[in-house]
């Protein structure tokens, strides 16, 4: 790297692997003695995990498209799909099976930025999230801040499950707190077809109400 005194415009060069990352430093002057300050914060590489939900979505709608990333070349009329979004293969593997036997046609995702891919093609009827999915906690997911910031026109017709161990099953309150339909705690997964189907039928039954009002209304 290469140093400019803002005394003197005397040129020091020094060698990057001396510097300190991610640091602001000091570098004595050899002309003018004057210290130098040299902040080394921008040549640290960029973690994934840290960039914000705004610059993944730009990047992914930066993206030409590509056939090959859509996860289903068509769809049969009727048919329910699910996003499954887990980086740990034996739980991705456990839960996937558990949605294909509840007649969902899954698409695992094992990045943020592949589950936002795959939300470019498809609505889909069930996304299913761990709170840690490339996040320290479920409030800096990146995929519940997006299903949040959805039109709630479309979001309605998206059922969302948080997992995790930082809350109690069917926990309402967590729920409504984290912008999903429904928590699960990660020692309840294996009953999680019993704890969804119920869940399910509870919305299914609220909507119905709740379109049926609207239609009556004359808003919808």
């Amino acid at each position: 790297m290469e140093v400019i005194c803002q005394n003197c415009n005397a040129k020091l060069s020094v060698a990057d692997e001396k510097l300190p990352a991610g640091q602001v430093v000091f570098l004595k002057c050899s002309k003018c003695e004057k210290k130098i300050p040299v902040d080394t914060r921008s040549n640290m590489p960029e973690n994934p995990e840290t960039k914000g939900l705004e610059t993944i979505v730009r990047e992914v709608d930066s993206k030409a498209y590509d056939a090959s990333e859509k996860p289903f070349d068509y769809l049969v009329e009727g048919e329910i799909i699910a996003l499954l979004c887990e980086q740990e293969p034996k739980i991705r593997q456990g839960i996937g099976k558990i949605l294909k036997s509840m007649n969902y046609r899954v698409v695992e995702a094992v990045s943020a930025r592949n589950a936002l891919k795959y939300m470019r093609f498809h609505t889909y009827n069930l996304v299913v999230v761990n709170e840690m999915f490339e996040a320290p906690s479920a409030d800096s997911n990146h995929i519940i801040q997006y299903l949040a910031q959805l039109p709630i026109s479309v979001r309605r017709d998206v059922f969302v499950v948080l997992f995790g161990k930082s809350f109690r099953t069917m926990d309402s309150m967590i729920a409504f707190n984290k912008s999903v339909n429904l928590v699960v705690n990660m020692q309840d997964l294996g009953d999680i077809a019993k704890i969804l189907n119920g869940a399910l039928t509870d919305h299914e039954h609220f909507y119905h109400v709740f379109k049926e009002s609207a239609k009556k209304a004359g808003h919808a």
